[in-house]
Order: C-alpha cells, then structure tokens, then sequence
C-alpha cells in the first residue's frame, strides 16, 4: 500500500478491504518506523491528532454509500507553510511559530478536505520557505531539525518542499503539498525521485500561506505518477476571491486533470530541448540524452537546440524582488493568524531570532529577513519596476521560444543528484543547470518527473510550458513516465553506495 498509487488506495478503501482508519493506521505506523525511528528521514514536522475520528467519519460515510470522489479517505501531507484551522500548527518550520495555530483552513486545505482527503500532518521544509538566511541548509528548520534524503540518508532532500518530498518518496503518505517561489517543489521533487508540479500563478489559491512573495509564490502537488498529480491538482483547485492572482486571472473552470493524461503517444507533439539551461555536467547530460531518446520513441518531434532569448539581470531582479514583497506580504500574512500570534512583523521575527541564536541561527543566518526590511524601509518603487521587468523577459523568453518554433513545451534536465548534507557550509549545488528560474518568475507551470539515477540518487526531467498549459504538460510528463520507468523505492542508504 505505502508505493501503491492513489487509485489503487482509493479502490481498496472504497472496497471495504482498507478502509480509511487502516491506511491512516498503517501510513502512521510507517512513520513511527523510518521517520522517527530507523533510519530517521525526519519528514514529517507533525501528525494530526485528530486523524483517528476524521478517518472514522469517512468510513462512514463510505459504509452509507457516499464517496466524496477519487481522494475520499485517502492520506495526504501537507508542508508546514500551509494553514489547517485545526489543533496542528503552521509554523514554517521556525520555533517563532511553535505551537502557533491557524484560525482557519488554506483555501486549498479546505478543497481537499471537501474531496475527502485525510490531512494526515505537515511535513518539515527549509525555515521561512528557505528565505531566511544565505549559505543554508536545505531541509533544516529550528522546529523540525534536519530532512534527509531517503535513498541516501547523507544526502540533501532539497528544498524548501524538503519534507512533502521525502515523505512521498518513503511512503509516508499517498501524495503531498508543496509550495514554491523558484524551485521548491521541482528541486526535492527531483532530488527525491518523484514527480512534482509547479503550476501557472493563479490556479492555485495562495490565502492561508505563508509567503515569501506574492508574484512568484504557488502551492503544487508532489507525488509518485503524475496520474496522481493530476489527481490533487484537480481537488486543489477552484476561484478564491481573496487571492489577487485569481481575481486578476479572473474565474477559470475547475478541471478533472486526468482526462489529459492520455493513452501514452506523443505523436505530433514538437519539444524544444533547452541546452542552455542544462549545464555541461557530463553524467547529468548522459541521463538527459536517453531521455531524449524516450521521447523520440514515444512520436515526439524534438527540436534540438532551441534558442532561447538572453535574459540578462534575471537573478539580480528576481532577488530584488523577492526583498521587495516579502515584508509586506509576510507581515499582512501574520496579521490573519490573531492577537496571540508570538510574532506579528518581520521586525518582531528577527528580534526574536536573535534572542533565541542559540536554537535557530546556529547553523546559518538571517540576513534575507534583514535584506526585506532594508528593502521595505527604502520603498517599492525599484521593486515593481524590477518585477515588471523581469516577468516580461522571463514570459518573453518562454512564449517567443514556443512560438518561433511551433512548439508544445520545452524540456530540460531538473537538476541533479542530491548533494551531501553539510551543516556547516550549507547547500552545494553544482550541477550548472537552470530549469527552474524562467518558469518561476514567469508564473508559468514546471512539471518534473523521474528520469534516471546518477551513482544511486535520482534525477529528473523537466516539461515547462505557457501559462495556464498544465494538461498538455501533465500528459507529456504522463507519456515519459511510463515509458522511461524510472522511478524507484528508496532503500534508506546510511551513504551513496558507489
């Protein structure tokens, strides 16, 4: 049952066979087992204590003959940046939070419970979504400590969705949520060896989340088939008039995902193979290439190279930016949370960072939170003009791309294999490959999905597309999947075996 995927669960728990208390049951069991025991990945940040009686209604509401749909009882994990109107917390991972409750449900939150989905408990990420200090450790927070990677227990989860794709990964859960600014749900996903979703700005409700910045932050699925993202995709979607991004979108229809998975062809679909953004490391390309090969065989038309237009300055505005919105955006983010939040500004926060440096500023620092109120006490007038720029050279750049070649997606290399853990120095990433910044400041939806192993550790392959493109990518994703097979089952590894 842990592998298994979410139709599988759904059909044993609808049958009577399951039930939802005992997959709830034995995803918790598993938990105890390799999370916080054994080999002690340390995913999961907290369970929920009421998990029992929500898991016994929806028993009975099955035993009465009402299914809520295809994620009726079926457990799923959410990342501690995301608000349940329950007795867990949502801290972001900081101990400035701990204990801290949200007065209501995320927008998302409260979909997926209309599905009949069992929030089963929050996962662990990198603190403050990883936008706290420079030089850190992806997977630490002063509230849940470290996130392995399970395939290689030395080896770094990524982040800052750390926890939602480690816990997918072990089994802990059928799927999970994550959430991004740029690249936190594609580079656990990659590292972890599962697929992830980060989707068009927009479709998914931000209220309820705590955010870094309003232009660039979405929440997206994580799971082991892009069957089964499409599957949450679907229940987390729907029109939120407190959310800026929607109601400029404007109301879209709500879409079941899975009826354009496909049957498998990709006949007259015309990819572009992204080589500027795929770095020259060659055992990443070696895996990048047979991919390649997968989608040749599967009737795609690859277009190699493309071209893609220079976008020029696009970090150094992206970080701009990123100063730019997140006091604001933090500060009304906390204003929701009531009187008895411990924190309720930025200003509060790095305070209380520094009289605690002992628990939370002992491996890295803070100096991103004190980069945003630099940038909030000098104004925003640079930071909209920054922000404008950069999202008209990072759509220009995807859009043109697409257009000029008549083409359905890019592809490109995710990443690469996870890094090892180091406390001291923090992340070390260098695997020369960019798949995730022009989606992210475009707004624009990334798909990555398992392609292939480099000494033990998994990587992935990456499908990026025009705004509001997610059923085209997921039946991409869906027809590589199943040809390549590359997912696999973590074997908790103390190291990499070479």
């Amino acid at each position: 049952m842990e592998f298994g995927s979410i139709a599988e669960l759904a059909r044993e728990i609808a049958g009577g066979g399951t039930g939802v208390r005992k997959a709830a049951e034995a995803y918790i069991g598993r938990i105890e087992r390799l999370d916080r025991n054994g080999p002690r990945v340390n995913s999961v940040i907290e369970l929920n204590p009421d998990a029992m009686e929500i898991a016994d209604a929806l028993d009975r509401e099955l035993a009465a003959g009402k299914s809520r749909g295809p994620l009726h009882g079926v457990p799923v994990l959410l990342k501690d940046n995301i608000d349940t109107g329950d007795r867990m917390a949502t801290s972001a991972g900081s101990i400035a939070l701990e204990g801290s409750t949200a007065p209501r449900d995320a927008f998302l939150v409260s979909r997926l419970r209309e599905a009949g989905a069992l929030i089963l408990g929050k996962t662990n990420l990198s603190e403050w979504a990883n936008f706290r200090g420079e030089r850190s450790t992806s997977g630490w927070s002063s509230r849940g400590g470290l996130t392995r990677n399970p395939h290689a227990l030395d080896r770094s989860a990524c982040g800052s969705s750390s926890g939602s794709a480690a816990a997918v990964a072990a089994g802990f859960c059928a799927a999970a949520v994550g959430t991004e600014t740029d690249g936190s749900i594609i580079c656990p996903a990659q590292t972890c060896g599962v697929a992830g979703l980060k989707p068009t700005l927009g479709l998914i409700s931000r209220t309820g989340i705590i955010p870094i910045a309003h232009s660039q932050d979405t929440a997206g699925p994580m799971a082991r088939s892009v069957e089964d993202l499409a599957i949450l995709l679907g229940a987390m979607t729907g029109y939120d008039p407190e959310d800026a991004e929607m109601r400029a979108a404007g109301a879209r229809e709500r879409l079941d995902y899975t009826r354009f998975l496909g049957s498998g062809e990709l006949g007259g679909s015309r990819l572009g193979v992204a080589r500027s953004l795929a770095g020259k490391n060659p055992k990443i390309l070696a895996v990048f290439e047979r991919s390649l090969e997968t989608l040749r065989k599967l009737g795609a038309l690859l277009v190699d190279p493309v071209e893609l237009p220079k976008t020029p300055r696009l970090g150094e505005y992206e970080l701009e930016v990123l100063h730019g919105e997140f006091k604001a955006d933090l500060d009304a983010y906390l204003a929701t949370r009531g009187a008895d939040v411990p924190v309720k500004s930025m200003e509060e926060l790095v305070r209380f960072n520094e009289a605690h440096a002992d628990r939370t500023l002992v491996h890295f620092g803070q100096e991103h939170l004190i980069a945003a109120l630099e940038k909030a006490a000098a104004g925003q007038k640079s930071c909209r003009k920054a922000r404008d720029a950069n999202r008209r050279m990072a759509r220009r750049a995807i859009d043109g791309t697409l257009r000029r070649y008549g083409l359905d997606a890019l592809v490109v290399p995710s990443g690469g294999p996870a890094w090892p853990i180091d406390l001291v120095n923090g992340d070390a990433i260098e695997w020369g490959v960019d798949s995730t910044s022009l989606p992210a400041v475009a707004g624009y939806p990334h798909l990555t999905v398992p392609a292939g192993f480099i000494t033990g550790l998994p990587t992935g392959l990456s499908f990026i597309g025009t705004a509001w493109a997610e059923p085209a990518l997921l039946r991409l994703g869906h027809a590589f999947e199943r040809a390549a097979g590359a997912r696999r089952d973590p074997r908790f590894l103390e190291r990499v075996e070479f």
